[in-house]
């Protein structure tokens, strides 16, 4: 079972990206990310809609701003995908989630505390370093889906 269609392309952004994201924590916090990212592809609503792709997410603009900052910021983004990182997004790709990141479409880095909300979106649990948030219950029903 794979929880989205996807091609080698599609794994070596979500693994550079992980890596960018989340290399200092872990394989764990690696994963996490690609599960959003994946979240993010399923959801169709909010901020989400029309993505149709694991480009279109990851190359995805805000308010004119890439949602992942890596894209504009991010050496380690542009640096070519190890196996490791690989592997690890084959598995969110096919199967992967777990809470904090189980069903969140956001996540961030706070210099402090996690705030209870993020773009008025609630704290589900923080992993290391980065807050993650789900959607309101019965606004998104796509973040859901398997």
């Amino acid at each position: 079972m794979t929880r989205v269609a996807y091609t080698e392309s599609d794994v070596d952004l979500i693994a550079r990206m992980m890596r960018a994201e989340a290399e200092g924590e872990g394989r764990l916090g690696m994963l996490m990310v690609g599960n959003v990212i994946v979240n993010r592809l399923k959801a169709d609503c909010l901020d989400f809609k029309d993505l149709r792709s694991i480009r279109d997410v990851i190359y995805q603009v805000q308010g004119g701003n890439y949602s992942f900052e890596a894209v504009q910021k991010g050496n380690l983004f542009y640096n070519p995908a190890r196996g490791i990182e690989k592997r690890l997004a084959e598995q969110v790709l096919k199967y992967w989630r777990q809470h904090p990141s189980q069903y969140a479409l956001w996540y961030f880095n706070p210099y402090g505390e996690c705030p209870p909300t993020w773009y008025n979106q609630p704290f589900t649990g923080k992993y290391k370093l980065h807050c993650y948030y789900e959607p309101v219950a019965n606004t998104c029903e796509g973040a859901y889906k398997w």
